[in-house]
């Protein structure tokens, strides 16, 4: 027990000498900050991923259903298509 003590207070010499524990200490540290970064990209990332998911879910519930429509043709879908392809004249 008076080995332990005397190392803790001074009295050995050889702990003060060996640097291979600071230096796995120092290791390991830059593994857990590279890890500590891994992982805090990872949750920017899921973060990101839900802002978007929830920005589609919001414009989604503000339109209600209503699409663009790819033609001026149709402006009401109720009433169909005036006109045929290739045609100018309107159909009544």
């Amino acid at each position: 027990m008076g080995g332990v003590v005397s190392s803790i207070f001074g009295g050995n010499k050889e702990y003060k000498s060996d640097n291979s524990a600071r230096e796995a200490a120092a290791q390991q540290i830059k593994m857990q900050e590279a890890e500590n970064a891994r992982m805090k990209a990872q949750n920017e990332e899921e973060r990101r991923l839900e802002a978007e998911k929830l920005a589609a879910r919001r414009s989604a519930r503000l339109r209600g259903g209503s699409r663009m429509l790819l033609s001026e043709a149709r402006l009401t879908p109720e009433t169909g298509l005036q006109q045929t392809l290739g045609s100018s004249e309107m159909k009544s």
